[in-house]
Formats: C-alpha cells, sequence, structure tokens
C-alpha cells in the first residue's frame, strides 16, 4: 500500500490523492508541536546511582516537584524521611505514604512532623534529629518546601509574624540547616553527603533587604557592608518576596558550603558534603497554579481554559524532578566542590554578583542568626503566657535565655543556645540521655 501511495504521488501528483494537503498540513503542524513540547520539556538526566540504603530527607515531598523526586528516589530503593506539616495522624498522609510505598515497592518511606512555618517546630525535630548516639545515618538533605504567594495577594504571616515567603523559603532553611550542621559532619568520611536547595530564576529579580541598589558603580562587596538589616524584606508587594527569598536562599547555600569546609570535622578528615542549588525551571506544579491563578475562582476558571497552552510550555512535575535526581545522583559532584547552580541537567552561572560575594553573605548569615533568635525569643514568651501554672492562673512570661555569640561563632552554637527554663521539655532519644547521664 505505501509503495502504490508513493507512485501514485510520484507520476500522478499529490493532489490526486484525497484530502492528502490536508492530511500533509495536520502532520507538519503535529510534529511542531511534538519538538515544541519536547523542547520546553527541558533536559532529562541520564545519571544512574544505587540508592538502596540511602538515607534522604525531604521537604515539599508530598506535593508539586518534590512528590516527584520522591517517587522516583523511592523506586531506586532509598529510605525517605518526609518532613511535612500535616500531623503524623492526618488520614491524607497515611494513605500517601501507605500508595507510595505499594507503588515504589519502598516499605522505608517513613514522616516526621515538621512545620516550615514554625521556627519553634523546626527546632524541635532537628535537635531530636541529631541528639542520638551514635549519629544517624544522613546520606541528603533535599528543600523542595516552599510557598509563593500571587501577585496582589494579602501579605500572609508565618506562626512567627515573618511575610510567609521570606519565613517559609528563608529563615525554615536557614534554621533547619544550621542545626543539622553537627549530623552532616557527623557522617563517615567515604559517604557522598549532599545538600540539595530548590532555588528559581525569579532570583534575578529580588532584592536583598538593606542592600541600596540605586547606584550602580557600587561592588557588591560595598553594598553588602552597607547593609544594615537585613533581618526582613522592606517590601509593599506580596509576589515580590518570593524573589527576595529565593535570592537570600542562594546567598546563604554559598555562605553554608563556606561555613561547613571551614568548620573541622570531628575526625579532621576532609569535608564530604556538597551543597547544590538546582532550579527546576517552570513547572505545573500547585505553587506555580495559585500564581497563575492569583488564588481567585475567575483566575482558576481562565487556567483551565488555557490549560492546553500551559500543558505546551510548562513542565509536567516529573520533568521538573530531573535536575534535582541529576543533583543527587551524578558522580561528578561527588569530587567537585559545592556551591553549583544547575538548571537543565547542567551547571549555569549565577546572575546576580551578591550570591558569590562573602561581605554580603556574613551580613546576610549575621542578622538572620539575630532573626532567629529573636524570634525564638519571643515564641518562647508566648508559649510561657499560655502555659497554666500550678493555681489555674497564667505563668508569668519567661523569656528563653539566649547566649551572646561572637560573630565568628558556628553557626551549629547558636542554634542549640535558644532554650526554655519554664516551658522546654527534653528532646532526644532515651539512649541519648543515659549517655548524656
Amino acid at each position: 500500500m505505501p509503495v502504490l501511495l508513493a507512485a501514485q504521488v510520484l507520476f500522478q501528483g499529490l493532489a490526486s490523492i484525497p484530502y492528502a494537503y490536508t492530511i500533509l498540513k495536520a502532520a507538519i503542524c503535529l510534529t511542531i508541536l511534538y519538538y515544541v513540547k519536547v523542547f520546553f520539556g527541558g533536559a532529562k538526566t541520564l545519571s544512574e546511582r544505587v540508592m538502596h540504603s540511602k538515607v534522604v530527607m525531604v521537604t515539599g515531598g508530598t506535593s508539586g516537584v518534590g512528590a516527584a523526586v520522591v517517587r522516583d528516589l523511592a523506586s531506586r530503593g532509598a529510605q525517605i524521611v518526609l518532613l511535612t506539616q500535616q500531623p503524623l495522624t492526618d488520614p491524607f498522609l497515611v494513605d500517601y505514604i501507605m500508595d507510595l510505598r505499594i507503588r515504589t515497592g519502598n516499605e522505608l518511606i517513613t514522616a516526621e512532623y515538621m512545620d516550615l512555618a514554625d521556627l519553634h517546630s523546626i527546632r524541635i525535630f532537628a535537635t531530636k534529629w541529631i541528639d542520638n548516639t551514635p549519629p544517624r545515618r544522613l546520606d541528603m538533605v533535599i528543600l523542595c518546601g516552599n510557598t509563593l504567594t500571587p501577585g496582589g495577594s494579602k501579605i500572609e504571616a508565618t506562626e512567627d509574624g515573618v511575610e510567609i515567603n521570606w519565613g517559609v523559603n528563608y529563615l525554615a532553611n536557614f534554621q533547619l540547616l544550621n542545626i543539622l550542621s553537627p549530623a552532616l559532619r557527623a557522617q563517615p568520611p567515604d559517604r557522598d553527603v549532599r545538600v540539595i536547595i530548590g532555588a528559581c530564576s525569579s532570583y534575578m529579580g529580588g532584592r536583598l533587604p538593606g542592600i541600596s541598589y540605586d547606584d550602580k558603580n557600587t561592588t557588591a562587596g560595598e553594598k553588602g557592608r552597607e547593609s544594615k538589616d537585613t533581618s526582613k524584606p522592606e517590601l509593599s508587594n506580596a509576589g515580590a518576596f518570593y524573589g527576595t527569598s529565593k535570592l537570600a536562599l542562594m546567598t546563604f547555600a554559598c555562605a553554608y558550603q563556606k561555613h561547613l569546609e571551614d568548620t573541622p570535622r570531628p575526625d579532621k578528615k576532609p569535608l564530604n558534603t556538597r551543597v547544590l542549588m538546582v532550579d527546576p525551571g517552570w513547572t505545573r506544579s500547585p505553587g506555580m497554579r495559585r500564581f497563575l491563578t492569583r488564588g481567585t475562582l475567575w483566575g482558576l476558571g481562565l487556567y483551565l481554559v488555557t490549560y492546553p497552552l500551559w500543558w505546551l510550555f510548562l513542565k509536567s512535575t516529573e520533568e521538573g524532578a530531573q535536575t534535582f535526581l541529576h543533583a543527587a545522583m551524578e558522580a561528578e559532584y561527588s569530587l567537585e566542590k559545592g556551591g553549583k547552580l544547575l538548571k537543565e541537567c547542567r551547571e549555569v552561572p549565577i546572575a546576580r554578583p551578591e550570591v558569590l560575594d562573602e561581605e554580603v553573605q556574613k551580613a546576610l548569615w549575621k542578622a538572620s542568626k539575630m532573626t532567629v533568635q529573636q524570634l525564638e525569643k519571643e515564641a518562647a514568651s508566648r508559649r510561657a503566657k499560655a502555659k497554666p501554672s500550678g493555681n489555674g492562673k497564667a505563668a508569668k512570661p519567661t523569656l528563653a535565655k539566649v547566649e551572646e555569640l561572637p560573630d565568628d561563632a558556628p553557626a551549629e552554637a547558636s542554634s542549640n543556645t535558644t532554650r526554655s527554663s519554664t516551658s522546654a521539655k527534653k528532646t532526644g532519644s532515651r539512649r541519648s540521655r543515659k549517655v548524656a547521664a
């Protein structure tokens, strides 16, 4: 049949075949759409790695790109620890984990409660994790959890009273990684440990608070020295907080890599932890859908009408997870230094100079540490006021005691200083408390 059609076209012309021109035009259009979809779908990782026995801690692993990353790593045999804000008895979470175990054939999937919008919740979890003898195994920390406030929306706040994008996307990760620093350095020297932080190209439009951007001739280092307070953004547009939080997170990621390198391991061995930043690209994640719809019903209706366009030009969550998987499995990153930005499964240059500027990094780190300490003191005071005393009356408010540390003190030292003498509950495993006794 194909030979006869080809002969007919050759000797009698294409017009001799009914609807030939229509079919040809449709074929050309479908081919173009296919290649456009492939192009916007992004690169796919070719890296492979044995993940059996690897312990991977993940935030944002129940939806969007994070869920796709978890599914792939779990199917490869990794032990997954989901950090979730849902209570561990929540039916949705229980069903999700059970379904994930069945789909991946992996029973080593568990969850721990940790709310990124609550610094005290982060401290409780991270302190319990590191308070073990011997130290728990930890091969990888993947930070996919974040929030995105649509432009024009009402500014929301975390439990600590911080703008939610700044608090969840930056301060929460700052708090978590600082407290987990001893756990990362305690891993055996032959273990490949990676910290993978979710970035976004919107960081190029962010503006670190306290830094003047008016003088274009001012260098990034001079801008950093001009900074007075980088603890909280000073923006009025809710949507602009997201880019600023990602810019701060990337700046902190580079500073955290240097912090790990400058702080000696307990066994004096070379550092085996690499910090990598990953830009997954624009994906059809719940956060992106909320941004496009502006959090409104009419926006959702418009999104559904125009969904074919978003399907064509935006990645699926599985496609967005490819660079995360590349960062987790590519062998070369275990040999090279960290602090790299990855996009489309390859290293890309960092566009904003202040991300790599040590003066800006130090200023941001110092101000963020002071902010976290102050927020934890205020939260401890609120908990003390809410806690009833023995006579049924409200207890006298007591601020958590915070020791003053020098500016060059290790970050994990500051993270362990905040304690409340009246309301703090002793945490950690029984074994660790016996050893301490």
